[in-house]
Formats: structure tokens, C-alpha cells, sequence
């Protein structure tokens, strides 16, 4: 499972004391560009500049706790096979201390040349 830390910005901080629910996508996000990069070796910028788009399509995100200043939070990654051929669930979760406050799933697909493909790193990953 992979895996980055952040420290809760201040920033992100509403007017109840809770990070507002907006940020939790962010903060699953910089996990999973981080994961394409250090897991996969996929570097979304530089797949970009060859004409490869990575597209999330859709996600569902269920919140069980409020994020609260000062809290550490870790942030899970890992791959899981879409019933479509051409796309992937990124499965993630938002812990502190080991309980999970969050948890998503994000569908993605890469798009090259304008037609969905997805490429051979995720395909190994997924390999069995």
C-alpha cells in the first residue's frame, strides 16, 4: 500500500473548526500524482508534453470524521481493476492514528492520441 503524510494546512481550516470538505480530494490527490511517479513511474507532466492525458472520470468520496488543525494525516493509494477495460480505480483513504476519516475511489483513464488506452505500468500493476 502506498503511502504519503501531510501535515493539515491552516489554510484549509473553515469557520467550524474542521478542514472544509473540499479539500479531501486535494489532499488524495497529491497521494496519487505521487504514486503514479514514485510506484509507477508514470510522470503525468512529462506523459503530457508526448500528448498522453490522465483523466480522473469520476469519483465517490465518503467522509467519516472531520480533519481538525494540527492533524497528521496519512494518506493510502493502491490500484484496483474497473469492470471497463480502459480505465482504473485508484481505491484511497485519509487516516489519522489509524483511523480512517475518508475514503474514495477515483476511476481514471489515460487518453492518447484521443482514445482511452491505459498504460503498460498500470497493466503491470494490476497483473496478477
Amino acid at each position: 500500500m502506498f503511502v504519503k503524510h501531510y501535515d493539515v494546512d491552516e489554510n484549509h481550516i473553515d469557520f467550524q473548526g474542521v478542514v472544509d470538505g473540499l479539500y479531501y480530494p486535494f489532499y488524495m490527490e497529491w497521494t496519487r500524482h505521487a504514486f503514479m511517479r514514485e510506484a509507477l513511474g508514470i510522470d503525468i507532466e512529462e506523459e503530457f508534453k508526448q500528448g498522453k492525458l490522465y483523466m480522473v472520470l469520476e469519483y465517490s468520496l465518503r467522509f467519516r470524521k472531520s480533519l481538525v488543525k494540527g492533524d497528521n494525516v496519512e494518506v493510502t493509494c493502491a490500484l484496483e481493476k474497473n469492470e471497463k477495460r480502459n480505465r482504473v480505480n485508484f481505491v484511497q483513504q485519509i487516516k489519522v492514528n489509524d483511523v480512517v476519516y475518508a475514503d474514495a475511489t477515483f476511476v481514471a483513464t489515460c487518453f492518447s492520441n484521443g482514445r482511452p488506452s491505459m498504460p503498460e505500468a498500470v497493466l503491470n500493476a494490476l497483473a496478477p
